[in-house]
């Protein structure tokens, strides 16, 4: 039979799942929590009388609430349905973001960004489980694309509108409009997440088991690549907004079309990232790292110039973000025997780098080093990172050695020469 023409051998894509876009829609308000106060530092800082590094520690705060809460709670809610688990998580962020707006003193501030952190780090943990299982390995960047695509939007729109609203109506109106973001996530997620139940037997989940990933060097160099990413962007992003303003000589009502720009920027990485990542992982980890490295650079000697700064504040969101659907996926693929733990290891790196790159800029402020110290703090620490990434493609490299040469059939012996004459004979 003669072959159709118009048939085609190519493989039709992988179809995401509605319920990896609602994931996506609620990290939309979880980023925009987390990301907003970069917007509204100064505002905030005069509001609570407490200097712009320690408003800073803000951040870091709830970095460390998402360092502590993404294994604590992946842990302790690992036999629990992931659909209830995330209502209930989504649920308590949201009274977090009541309590922030509510804070009198930047102490109670303070815990209720702690405690929002532990909630968010439980949902990005798990929920980055329930968006991998959905869908085949060679669609896990695209996957995870979408939910960072929830940070990027959060960064174009949430952002922006927190610091509008942070300038107009005061600080706390941004915290009460991220708990309205998180009510409508959690309608989304009652309504669109499907329910699964609780794998029993063999397939039950196993905290001993999983635990054994962190035997694997490939996990902890993926988890420090992580970190130092994130903790090269958030060392000049959680500063970005002084640095416009006292640097650059940015009027501070232009501050949140720059962070919009960010957004922007994130955005395009991601869309970037998560069409090249599933095929090219490393490659797309050495070019964002690098290309982060190289912008940071820049704008460590242009910050002082209003269009090199707004530029490179631009790009930076997009190497950044190019590279967050491979390092999830990374993750992924080399913690698949415990998806849980993965996605929590994942959200804790992340995280860790968000709080450790926040910190570090604020030592170098404090030093009086000026703001643009801290482009030179995130150009020191996205090196490291594209060093760690030539380890851990090396080490990746030898292990794919060594399972060939595991599974190659070893040829016969050759028979022993006197009983080859006997056999003549």
């Amino acid at each position: 039979m003669p072959a159709d023409p118009l048939s085609t051998d190519k493989p039709r894509p992988t179809r995401i799942p509605l319920a990896v876009y609602v994931l996506g829609l609620s990290v939309f308000a979880l980023g925009t929590s987390e990301f907003m106060l970069s917007g509204i530092l100064q505002p905030l800082a005069r509001d609570l009388h407490v200097s712009i590094p320690k408003a800073g520690l803000l951040v870091s705060a709830f970095a460390v609430g998402m360092v502590v809460g993404a294994p604590a709670l992946a842990a302790a809610t690992l036999k629990l349905p992931r659909r209830t688990t995330l209502i209930s998580l989504l649920a308590a962020f949201m009274l977090g973001q009541v309590a922030g707006a509510m804070a009198s003193t930047y102490e109670v501030l303070f815990v209720s960004r702690v405690v929002s952190a532990l909630a968010c780090a439980g949902f990005w943990a798990v929920g980055a489980a329930v968006a991998v299982s959905l869908v085949p390995q060679n669609a896990r960047a695209r996957a995870m694309a979408i939910m960072v695509g929830g940070l990027s939007v959060a960064n174009i729109a949430g952002v922006p509108a927190g610091s509008y609203l942070g300038q107009q109506a005061g600080w706390r109106s941004a915290f009460w409009a991220v708990a309205v973001l998180a009510a409508i996530g959690l309608i989304g997620v009652v309504a669109l997440v499907p329910h699964t139940e609780v794998p029993t037997g063999a397939d039950a989940p196993n905290l001993r088991r999983e635990l054994r990933i962190y035997r694997d060097k490939q996990v902890w160099l993926a988890l420090v690549t992580i970190a130092l990413n994130a903790g090269a962007v958030f060392a000049l992003f959680s500063y970005l907004a002084p640095l416009l303003t006292d640097v650059a000589g940015l009027p501070e009502s232009q501050v949140p079309t720059v962070l919009g720009l960010f957004g922007v920027g994130g955005l395009v990485g991601t869309a970037i990232g998560g069409r090249v990542a599933d095929a090219h992982l490393f490659g797309t980890m050495y070019g964002g790292i690098a290309a982060s490295t190289v912008v940071l650079t820049l704008l460590a000697f242009l910050a002082e110039y209003r269009v090199a700064a707004i530029a490179l504040a631009l790009m930076l969101g997009v190497t950044a973000f190019t590279t967050a659907p491979a390092l999830n996926a990374r993750m992924f693929n080399v913690a698949s025997a415990a998806p849980t733990l993965a996605g929590a290891t994942t959200t804790a790196s992340f995280n860790i780098g968000n709080t450790v790159g926040p910190w570090l800029g604020g030592l170098a402020i404090s030093a009086h080093w000026g703001y643009q110290a801290v482009a030179w703090v995130g150009a020191a620490m996205a090196a490291l990172g594209v060093l760690t990434t030539v380890i851990a493609s090396r080490v990746h490299q030898r292990s794919r050695i060594v399972a060939s040469s595991a599974h190659t059939p070893r040829p016969a012996d050759p028979a022993p020469a006197h009983d080859a004459q006997r056999t003549e004979v």
